[in-house]
């Protein structure tokens, strides 16, 4: 059986790049036939560029997705876009960014750090024709504690998914991939994402802001407000305690100190301490002038 074994990985960002740093050090790699790149668009890195470096040294083919591929008896897909129809006989183990079967779907590691979980994770499963319902091979939880950032979630999984490919190939090898099923009664989903969700809420909690603008950090752009017609991107900023507002208007500045404003929520307050143009990329602060307000766009028409 283990004669038989090839392996193809599709791998993309800094996680793709763990699964493929996992095998070179591992007596597995001689497994692997060729590796499947593609860039990001959505992330300011997406280490395109590293993933094909390392496969080059370590002598691997490297293909991009629209290529005629090989012959390969299973593919492991991390961080991987797009849909991979199986070849007859062919096993597919698709890497997610969550404990399944919750958060089903897309972008799921900013959905868990919005909404403040404690933990998160990798799962490792058999690919299927309903996205992320396939049966479980094997998953591993890491705790975390908040404030924290994307890119400090991402440093806490990179081990995670090391250790996973490891096991799901030595799993292949000894033709034991068999998943346990995923409980339908604890499933749920994360919907993509596109430009739009990238604009804060200032009807929010403000805990709910700080995690939205720490979730939406490098490596992607960046949570997203409208000041005076203009789009900005704030990439840190801290909740504060609420404060008994007679008229509140969410989005409104509240206080400006040494230029650094304070803006009302839904509930509580958020201090943002770094803002700047979406276009140049300048820092916009000091605030211009205290009589501002913070808005997401009039329509999805932008």
């Amino acid at each position: 059986m283990k004669g038989d074994i090839r392996i193809a990985l599709h791998v993309m960002t800094a996680k793709g790049l763990a699964v493929l740093q996992a095998f070179e050090g591992s007596a597995l790699r001689t497994y692997l036939s060729y590796v499947v790149v593609a860039r990001d668009p959505n992330t300011l890195n997406d280490y395109f560029d590293e993933i094909v470096s390392l496969a080059g040294s370590m002598g691997l083919a490297i293909y991009e997705r629209s290529q005629s591929l090989p012959q390969i008896t299973h593919v492991i897909a991390v961080s991987w876009r797009w849909l991979i129809a199986p070849e007859p006989g062919q096993t597919i183990i698709v890497f997610h960014d969550s404990l399944l079967p919750r958060y089903r779907g897309f972008a799921p590691l900013v959905s868990a750090l919005i909404n403040g979980d404690r933990q998160i994770g990798v799962t490792a499963l058999l690919a299927s024709e309903e996205y992320d319902r396939g049966s479980i091979l094997a998953q591993e939880a890491v705790d975390i504690d908040y404030p924290i950032r994307i890119s400090s979630a991402i440093e806490k999984l990179m081990p995670v998914y090391a250790s996973l490919a490891v096991k799901v190939a030595a799993q292949m090898v000894a033709g034991e991939e068999v998943g346990v099923t995923q409980d339908e009664r604890c499933a749920t989903y994360s919907l993509w994402r596109d430009e739009y969700d990238y604009f804060i809420d200032w009807s929010w909690d403000a805990s709910r802001i700080e995690r939205f603008v720490h979730a939406l950090g490098f490596p992607y752009q960046g949570a997203a407000t409208v000041l005076d017609g203009e789009v900005y991107r704030i990439s840190d900023c801290v909740a504060l305690p609420d404060l008994s507002i007679e008229n509140r208007t969410c989005g409104k500045v509240i206080f400006v100190q040494n230029g650094v404003p304070t803006i009302v929520c839904g509930k509580g307050l958020i201090k943002v301490l770094a803002m700047s143009t979406d276009n140049t990329g300048r820092s916009a602060l000091p605030l211009r002038r205290f009589r501002s307000r913070f808005t997401q766009p009039p329509s999805r028409m932008m």
